[in-house]
């Protein structure tokens, strides 16, 4: 079974903490056998902080060595400015030097820098602290502007939140979309949001011009199958195109197409994943019109081919 090893190192954010061990216990294989098995790696003397409220102390079977031998290693954030302990930071080097994948959920990406592991890669965190990280790690390509950032063996999350959706995203590479869908669904969130889309969403103060794109959202769902403009979503959302951009933009952090273009790939999976249709169907059924457009939007934004997908996560 794939070990899951969530390093947690003192003063380590308890929602940080929370979120990988929530997530992946919630995938599970089709007979219904858990997809993951989760160990929170901790020293005898670690404490977990939420806020203002008083620490707490940490208890676990499991002590930082163990995550050495884990499939994936997962640093919940821990203060920014806090000197991460060097036995940790030695066993986070030993198990990506063994080929563990690893990643970082919030300020957790100062304790990867600090193993040497983001030099010469791309990298996020929590906006709040992404000028101190390019700043105290210059080999570090930081983008503060969105979701996650997924280098293949490392990976990197923006802040809170952010860190449920970097998790979804390791689920759907392990096990597909069918899977990633219903552990979202279990978790209450949407399937996916893309790793690109913005960090941090700026909704408009309430006015007469404000609206809720909600039903638009859901029209385009509906209508994935479908060669939608940005004349047909304006249409339907009665607005002009330009107020379209702004409110989908307040609303979703991305714009109208790139939504809908992340929504058709999600369909695709799904299809791929429990289906035999022809990739020719596929890409109907999901708008893309042409299989040749199909594959290179799917190749683009998913890093294999169809065919590939399909053979990796069919049944």
């Amino acid at each position: 079974m794939h070990v899951v090893a969530v390093l947690a190192l003192d003063d380590v954010s308890a929602f940080d903490l929370a979120i990988p061990c929530q997530v992946f216990a919630f995938a599970t294989h089709p007979d219904g056998s858990p997809a993951y098995d989760i160990r929170v790696c901790t020293d005898r003397d670690v404490t977990a902080s939420a806020g203002p409220a008083q620490p707490f102390q940490l208890s676990s079977p499991y002590r930082w060595e163990d995550a050495r031998d884990a499939d994936t290693v997962i640093v919940p954030g821990i203060p920014a400015e806090q000197i991460p302990d060097p036995r940790a930071v030695g066993v986070l080097r030993e198990a990506a030097a063994a080929g563990a994948r690893v990643a970082s959920i919030c300020t957790g990406a100062f304790v990867l820098a600090r193993a040497g592991l983001l030099e010469g890669r791309s990298a996020t965190t929590h906006w709040r602290f992404a000028d101190s990280l390019a700043e105290r790690f210059p080999r570090t390509r930081v983008d503060p502007s969105v979701l996650f950032v997924d280098e293949g063996q490392v990976l990197t999350s923006a802040g809170i939140a952010a860190g449920l959706d970097l998790c979804l995203h390791l689920v759907r590479r392990d096990h597909g979309a069918v899977v990633a869908a219903e552990v979202a669904r279990m978790m209450v969130m949407p399937p996916q949001r893309a790793g690109g889309q913005a960090q941090f969403i700026q909704y408009p103060a309430p006015d007469c011009d404000s609206a809720d794109l909600g039903d638009t959202m859901r029209w385009m769902r509906d209508k994935l199958n479908e060669p939608l403009s940005i004349a047909d979503i304006a249409a339907h959302a009665m607005m002009s195109r330009r107020s379209l951009a702004r409110h989908f933009r307040a609303q979703t952090g991305t714009t109208p197409l790139r939504w809908l273009l992340a929504q058709r790939l999600q369909r695709a999976r799904e299809l791929l994943e429990s289906t035999d249709l022809p990739m020719r169907r596929v890409a109907e059924e999901t708008g893309f019109g042409s299989v040749e457009t199909f594959r290179h939007h799917f190749a683009r934004q998913v890093g294999t081919t169809p065919s590939a997908y399909r053979a990796a996560f069919r049944g």
